[in-house]
C-alpha cells in the first residue's frame, strides 16, 4: 500500500516533467527553427512474485527533439537563409563551434555574417581568381573587383555606300572634314581609368569590286600619354560590291606597339578590333557585324571587355550555397560558399540555448560540406524556417498530461484514505 503512493508520486513527477516540456514548446512557439521536444516515459520494475511482475512506477526515459522541417517565411533581407534538408549552419566564436537551424543573419561592424548571438558564419571562401582557400569566417567588408583593361573591341556599323570619295588623307586635327563618320567608345587601362577613344571611318576607294574604307582609332590629348590629340590605332576594311565586309586588314599601331595612355598606365596596351566576320579574313559571310550599303552610316552595335575597379554594392546566395558579390563595376564574383554540417544522429545534438545545438558522444561528429550534397539539403536565402511546434497537438498533450497528473493525484489521495483504514482497525 505504502508502495502504490510512491508510484502515484513517480507519475506525478513524470507527467509534471511532460508539462515542462509541452510548456517550453509552447514558449517557443514563435522562435526562428525552433525543434519540438518530446518526452518518452518508460516503466519501472520492482520486484517478480511468481510469475507476476510489480511496477514501481514511471520514469522519464528520454526527451528528444523532433527535427522535422519547420515551414518557410519570406523576407526582405539576403542574409536571411534556411535549410530546406537535414544541415545545420556551422557556427564559430572564441568558445568553439556550434550548430543552428535558425538563419537570421546580419553583417557585423567588421563585415562578418554573424548571427544574433554575434557568433560568425563558416562557409568555404574563395580568392579573387575563384580557388577554394578552405573553411572560415566569411568576411564581406575587404571585397573589391580587380579592373580589368581593354583587351577586345567589337563595332557593327552600317558605312553608307553613297558617301563621298575623299581625296585628302585624314588629318587628327580636323576629322571633320577628311573622314566620312565616326563613332565614340569607352575603353580602360591596366589601372581601370577610363579613356575616350573616337573611331573615324574614311572611304578611300571605290572599284566595281568593292570599296575600300580606312578607320583611324583616336585617343584625345587628355587621354594620351603625350599629351596630344593623335592616332594610336588604324587599319582598313575592304567591303565586295554587295556591301559585305570582306577583307580586314592587320592593325598598325603608329605609335609603339599598342595604346599609350596616360596616368601612369602600362604602356602598348594592344588591342583586338573586331567589326565581324568578314568573309576572307573570317570566313564568314560578312553580313553580321560593320556593312556598306546604300543607308545612313549609323553605329548599330559596340561593346569592349575592359572596366574599372568596383566595391561591392549587393550579394545574392543561391541554393548550393554560392555567396555571388555585385559589385559598381557591373561584374559579378562569387565570393564563398556557405558550409552545412549533418550528423548522423541529429536527435542525440546537445541543447546550448540561443536556438544553438552542439554534437555530443550520442550525436557523432558531423560531416560537413557544402549544400545540396551528402543529404544536407540546399540553402534558401531571404527565408527563415519557423518552429515546427504544431499547437493544437501539444495543446491535446497538455490536456493529456493534466489528466496524468491528476489521476496520480488522486492515486496518493485513495492510498492516504486506505491507509487511514488500517489505522481505524485499532480502534
Amino acid at each position: 500500500m505504502i508502495t502504490s503512493l510512491f508510484t502515484a508520486v513517480s507519475g506525478m513527477n513524470a507527467n509534471g516533467t511532460a508539462l515542462s516540456v509541452i510548456g517550453d514548446n509552447v514558449a517557443n512557439m514563435n522562435t526562428i527553427a525552433f525543434k519540438a521536444s518530446r518526452v518518452a516515459f518508460g516503466d519501472i520494475l520492482s520486484q517478480s512474485l511468481g510469475t507476476s511482475q510489480i511496477g514501481r512506477g514511471v520514469a522519464v526515459a528520454d526527451i528528444t527533439p523532433t527535427f522535422t522541417q519547420g515551414s518557410f517565411e519570406n523576407t526582405a533581407n539576403v542574409l536571411d537563409l534556411a535549410v530546406d534538408g537535414e544541415g545545420l549552419f556551422l557556427m564559430r566564436d572564441e568558445s568553439g563551434v556550434a550548430y543552428t537551424r535558425a538563419g537570421q543573419f546580419t553583417l557585423d561592424k567588421e563585415g562578418y555574417i554573424v548571427n544574433t548571438n554575434g557568433m560568425r558564419l563558416q562557409g568555404f571562401l574563395f580568392s579573387t581568381s575563384g580557388s577554394t582557400e578552405g573553411l572560415g569566417d566569411i568576411n564581406l567588408s575587404t571585397l573589391n573587383s580587380s579592373p580589368n583593361k581593354t583587351l577586345d573591341v567589337s563595332i557593327s556599323a552600317n558605312l553608307d555606300s553613297r558617301a563621298n570619295l575623299l581625296t585628302a588623307a585624314f588629318d587628327v586635327t580636323d576629322p571633320g572634314n577628311t573622314s566620312n563618320f565616326s563613332s565614340t567608345l569607352t575603353v580602360y587601362d591596366s589601372l581601370g581609368v577610363s579613356h575616350v577613344m573616337n573611331i573615324y571611318f574614311r572611304k578611300d576607294t571605290e572599284a566595281a569590286t568593292g570599296n575600300t574604307w580606312e578607320w583611324f582609332a583616336v585617343v584625345n590629348e587628355d587621354d594620351s600619354e603625350s599629351g596630344i590629340t593623335e592616332v594610336q590605332a588604324q587599319g582598313t576594311l575592304d567591303f565586295t560590291s554587295d556591301g559585305a565586309l570582306d577583307v580586314e586588314s592587320a592593325i598598325t599601331y603608329p605609335v609603339g606597339t599598342g595604346f599609350q595612355f596616360s596616368g601612369g598606365a602600362t604602356a602598348d596596351q594592344a588591342m583586338e578590333f573586331d567589326f565581324g566576320t568578314s568573309i576572307t579574313t573570317d570566313s564568314g559571310e560578312g553580313l553580321d557585324g560593320t556593312t556598306q550599303f546604300g543607308s545612313t552610316s549609323a553605329t548599330i552595335f559596340q561593346s569592349q571587355d575592359g572596366y574599372a575597379s568596383g566595391s561591392l554594392r549587393n550579394i545574392t546566395i543561391t541554393q548550393d550555397g554560392y555567396i555571388t558579390g555585385i559589385f559598381t563595376n557591373g561584374q559579378t564574383r562569387a565570393v564563398g560558399q556557405v558550409a552545412l554540417a549533418k550528423f548522423l544522429a541529429p536527435t542525440e545534438v546537445k541543447k546550448m540555448g540561443k536556438n544553438l545545438y552542439s554534437e555530443s558522444s550520442e550525436s557523432g561528429q558531423p560531416i560537413i560540406s557544402i549544400p545540396g550534397i551528402s543529404g544536407t539539403g540546399v540553402v534558401l536565402s531571404n527565408t527563415l524556417e519557423l518552429s515546427n511546434v504544431d499547437l493544437a497537438e501539444e495543446f491535446v498533450k497538455m490536456i493529456i498530461s493534466q489528466r496524468g497528473f491528476q489521476a496520480n493525484s488522486k492515486m496518493v489521495s485513495t492510498s492516504d484514505e486506505l491507509m487511514q483504514e488500517l489505522i481505524n482497525l485499532k480502534r
